[in-house]
């Protein structure tokens, strides 16, 4: 119990303390910027990659994407592959507001934790959540092929 609850209140803390400097400093919250991040590099992004990249629900992934329309930081395009899903762009007012939220968010990233680590012990951190997070993932997918 130990461990999940080290990890789930370090994503806490850092989250709150993001989401604030990111709100003060440009006016978007954490959640708007994490999807922007991920429709910046992933070509041909629809609603489903954001939920996977970011683990979350496609109904969450798609009320977060209705909001950045709406705030015009995305539209969303019709899907020439495939007619039941729509492709999502960033407007040029987003990738600018990105491109300055980006320093302010590694900036803040340095602050906060820059000097618990150092940046080798850092790099092994992220190697390691990112080892467990893709252990779980194809935990899910045999899964879902034994249910097949």
């Amino acid at each position: 119990m130990g461990l999940f609850r080290s990890i789930v209140q370090l994503e806490t803390e850092l989250w709150n303390r993001l989401d604030v400097r990111l709100q003060a400093e440009h006016r978007v919250q954490l959640a708007w910027l994490e999807v922007m991040q991920v429709i910046r590099v992933t070509p041909g992004c629809r609603v489903l990659d954001v939920a996977r990249a970011l683990s979350i629900t496609v109904g969450g992934a798609s009320k977060v994407i209705d909001r950045l329309a709406a705030a015009s930081l995305c539209r969303r395009q019709p899907n020439p592959k495939d007619a039941r899903s729509q492709l999502i762009a960033l407007t040029p007012s987003a990738t600018r507001l990105l491109a300055k939220a980006d320093v302010t968010f590694e900036t803040a990233m340095t602050e906060l934790i820059g000097d618990a680590l150092g940046e080798d012990e850092l790099a092994r951190f992220a190697a390691t959540a990112k080892a467990l997070r893709a252990t779980l993932i194809a935990a899910d997918a045999e899964v879902v092929l034994a249910r097949s």
